[in-house]
């Protein structure tokens, strides 16, 4: 066979020359070009990647409302009251509402209680008219009658929780203590159909608190 017959071959080292050289124009054209616009346009961040990288990463929760700017009434304003409120939290309206004599007792009392392992909850307090009367509303829907709701809630007008006179205690265990004990802090259970309803009677410390009433409408302030 001669050598014109002979299949065309590169030599191994040449062959190693040429491709090497292929790479390096590749790589310079990538270079001195840049991407091509479609690529580009992939490798660029979305807005919602920047806005991810803008957050904070260190979890903390930012707040509902500026310093100084007003998020609304404040809880309790009208003298409903929170689960879980004792007669010491003073930033409670139902609670810091209260008269300050009939205060200072409910919690001279509920010191002393602590000891026995007992806590005074209050369950109402201070209450507005608004609220009241929106209670009563509530209780003749309740009840079928304004008659009937008169046993448990007074009117704005008569009700000693709108002049801040009376307050609600709970639990079952904070009114037992009460009624042991309450007479010697002045405070004395007004109605019996309301072993929680106490109102301040200096008197009862020395004369110990004075007969019931059956409900509040035997209460001749609640004519009025």
């Amino acid at each position: 066979m001669s050598s014109s017959d002979r299949p065309f071959s590169l030599h191994p080292r040449f062959a190693v020359l040429v491709l090497a050289s292929a790479v390096a124009v590749v790589v310079a054209a990538v270079v001195g070009f840049g991407n091509p616009p479609s690529v580009a346009s992939s490798l660029a961040p979305t807005p919602d990647a920047i806005v991810a990288r803008a957050e904070p990463t260190t979890g903390e929760v930012p707040p509902l409302a500026a310093p100084g700017v007003d998020a609304g009434p404040a809880l309790g304003a009208d003298g409903s009251v929170p689960d879980g409120v004792t007669v010491f939290d003073d930033p409670v309206p139902a609670v810091v509402n209260l008269d300050a004599d009939l205060l200072a007792a409910v919690r001279r009392a509920a010191t002393d209680a602590a000891a026995d392992d007992v806590t005074f909850v209050v369950n109402s307090g201070w209450r507005s008219a608004q609220y009241q009367d929106q209670l009563l509303r509530d209780a003749i829907a309740q009840y079928g009658s304004a008659q009937e709701a008169a046993r448990w809630v007074a009117t704005p007008e008569t009700s000693p929780h709108v002049q801040g006179d009376a307050i609600d205690v709970g639990p079952w265990a904070a009114t037992t203590w009460l009624s042991e004990h309450g007479a010697q802090y002045g405070l004395c259970q007004v109605y019996a159909n309301e072993a929680w309803h106490y109102e301040l009677r200096p008197d009862a410390v020395d004369r110990d608190c004075p007969t019931m009433y059956a409900d509040p409408t035997q209460d001749p302030r609640m004519r009025g």
